[in-house]
């Protein structure tokens, strides 16, 4: 028989260790809530621009247990003016302040801060084609110090070709406008040339130099007889000046299409793509995981997986446009 004051005291030890594990336990969470994360946010544009996009970032971050005043410190660096001055030299003080991470909103802002530093682990959100561009070696091992979300915006282009094609029917000419400084938008234009001939469409190229050609660039589309206009995607200027291109192509009465919602949320005609707010908050993810010890260098690049239809039939009605009913059952936002 067993001596009962031994499996007492047994048990009394037992419960001492576990008390003492999870006493420890609580004191590891409790030491990493305290510790403080220091973040940057590197990108062009007025912070009021991107507002929607930080705010789902800061909530993202709260989910994991950081909060702005508490745990967390975040270095915003927008810039609405000398941009190809003034991001250089923004990245390259964040690179000196030794940073959990810096977040970056965009393939030029990714490419600068990878310039800056090859230490401070670099979160990017939204980047198109980030292989094809050298800022990583693979989705699955980035490889350096870059991580985080990867875009599709450039993938969807012939999708969007499709849905210009079901809306705007009579269209035959398709306005596209993109920025010649931006490398993404040749390699896109591309694949928008061979669904063009599928589709037995004309492409109207219309190249930008910067945000003072915006204006001269879609009254070109609309001289050019265009049915149509395709915003070419991943692009600060284009998305700084989202209400600029959105309010010319109304003034044109170009029925425009977008690879984000933000565009018909300014008052656009149709967006199909990634929901930029989503991959904002999931970009906090990567940032707890870095601060927590993981190596960006190991950590998958993530692609979306789940697009949305939004569509705007307050523009389409001003434009004379009947959106297909197949189209809005489809949709996941109708704005009316």
């Amino acid at each position: 028989m067993r001596n009962p004051v031994h499996t007492t005291a047994t048990f009394l030890s037992g419960v001492a260790r576990t008390a003492l594990i999870c006493a420890m336990g609580l004191l590891s969470c409790a030491q990493a809530a305290e510790k403080q994360l220091h973040i940057g946010i590197l990108s062009s544009g007025s912070g009021d621009g991107r507002a929607a996009n930080e705010t789902s970032l800061i909530e993202g971050l709260r989910a994991h247990g950081y909060v702005e005043g508490k745990n967390l410190v975040i270095e915003r660096r927008y810039v609405s003016t000398q941009i190809s001055v003034r991001v250089p030299e923004n990245a390259r003080e964040l690179a000196g302040m030794k940073l959990d991470a810096i977040v970056t909103t965009c393939s030029p802002s990714t490419q600068v801060a990878k310039s800056a530093t090859s230490s401070t682990p670099i979160v990017m959100v939204a980047v198109s084609d980030p292989v094809g561009q050298h800022l990583i070696a693979s989705l699955a091992r980035p490889g350096q110090n870059v991580t985080g979300l990867a875009s599709q915006a450039d993938e969807l282009l012939p999708k969007r070709l499709e849905f210009i094609a079901a809306i705007v029917p009579r269209a035959t000419t398709i306005a596209v406008v993109l920025n010649a400084n931006n490398p993404v938008h040749a390699v896109g234009w591309k694949k928008l040339e061979v669904a063009a001939m599928q589709l037995k469409i004309k492409l109207l190229k219309i190249e930008v130099l910067g945000s003072d050609n915006l204006a001269a660039g879609l009254e070109a589309a609309a001289r050019g007889n265009a049915g149509a206009l395709l915003l070419m995607p991943d692009d600060p200027m284009f998305y700084n000046f989202r209400g600029q291109i959105v309010q010319l192509a109304a003034k044109y009465r170009l029925p425009d299409f977008y690879w984000t919602s933000d565009y018909v949320l300014a008052g656009g005609l149709l967006s199909y793509g990634e929901n930029l707010r989503s991959s904002y908050y999931g970009a906090a993810t990567y940032i707890d995981k870095i601060a927590k010890g993981s190596n960006p260098a190991t950590l998958p690049v993530a692609q979306p997986t789940i697009f949305e239809l939004v569509v705007n039939k307050k523009t389409a009605k001003a434009l004379g446009i009947t959106i297909p009913g197949e189209i809005l059952l489809r949709a996941d936002k109708v704005i009316e």
